[in-house]
């Protein structure tokens, strides 16, 4: 068996804007791990440890005022109409805050956000949660590190997912190294398993997805970050679409671009792009990860099935670091 090597990933608190602490400082300085395999750095998923199971990543009266401002900023951004999108945060390993059906986001108040479980149990709130609750909770099943998932109808990228048109890469930096590649997911109804489904040969490997004629999704570490993705998102489509009145959109070279996505990889996006060499960097497809429902080992029903052979490594590595730190 390889040699293997933990390291604790030391972040220092700091705050993601004026107005919101970021949630990574509440929770202690130990945030990362990277697993080390004969000398090479496999890079499982960027996880945040927690000291016992029950403990929350996060603190719940600052979440639901987190996706109560989220709301009235993707209103005021026309980003969503009437009672549209949705949006949550993962609280714990089995609670998730989740935005109610039929309010509207930008007068939502924070008394109002439904607490399910990761199998989609509601145990609280005043209305029903959102119909599209399958695919928030098939994402966090899927992806261990995401703690956010904002949905909403930004009309520059709903634009090109109703004419079914890929987005281009290699057009703008900020987006290849922010959020890389965005696929576009196969229609399904919403709100069904099928529709949860969709998103999964994806999940593993991207941030952000235009959702075939209906909308977008983006994902993160915290609800900001989801939706300052969205944000970035629809920019780029806004650009694209006023470029397009102009002339051709040119593309970066191949040179150019892969100077970008090792900038990305440092930051700590891994780029399937760099791994698969025999795909073109810029060619619009992004082609779904076929093993991705077979690699999470979860269901949409709930949490059963094998874990990723990885996932137990660094659960059991874990916890026997957290127990010697415990030891002083």
């Amino acid at each position: 068996m390889r040699d293997l090597t933990l390291v604790l990933i030391k972040r220092k608190s700091k705050f993601a804007s004026a107005e919101y602490a970021s949630p990574w400082s509440l929770r202690g300085n130990y945030v990362g791990l990277t697993l080390h395999a004969g000398g090479t750095c496999a890079h499982i998923r960027r996880m945040q440890t927690e000291i016992g199971r029950d403990e929350p990543y996060f603190d719940e009266g600052a979440m639901r005022e987190a996706l109560c401002e989220i709301g009235r900023r993707v209103w005021m951004r026309e980003y969503v109409a009437s009672n549209d999108g949705n949006f949550s945060v993962r609280l714990s390993s089995d609670r998730v805050l989740a935005t109610p059906t039929m309010v509207s986001k930008g007068f939502m108040r924070p008394e109002e956000l439904a607490i399910v479980t990761l199998d989609g149990n509601q145990v609280s709130g005043p209305r029903p949660v959102t119909s599209e609750l399958k695919m928030h909770l098939a994402i966090y099943r899927a992806r261990p590190d995401v703690r956010a998932v904002v949905h909403v109808h930004p009309p520059h990228a709903t634009a090109f997912a109703i004419t079914r048109r890929p987005l281009p890469k290699c057009v703008l930096p900020e987006v290849e190294v922010l959020l890389g590649e965005i696929p576009m997911t196969p229609y399904e109804t919403p709100g069904t398993h099928a529709f949860a489904e969709a998103l999964l040969p994806y999940v593993r490997d991207h941030n952000a997805f235009l959702l075939t004629n209906h909308g977008a999704v983006t994902v993160g570490q915290d609800p900001y970050e989801a939706y300052y993705r969205m944000e970035t998102l629809d920019q780029y489509c806004r650009i694209l679409i006023l470029a397009a009145h102009i002339g051709n959109w040119q593309q970066l070279d191949h040179e150019q671009v892969v100077s970008l996505l090792k900038i990305r990889e440092k930051l700590g996006y891994r780029d399937r792009r760099l791994e698969e060499k025999d795909r073109p960097l810029c060619s619009p497809e992004v082609p779904p990860r076929r093993a991705s429902l077979e690699d999470t080992g979860r269901s949409l029903e709930g949490c059963a099935g094998p874990r990723h052979k990885h996932e137990e490594l660094i659960a059991e590595i874990t916890r026997r670091v957290l127990a010697r730190l415990r030891q002083g």
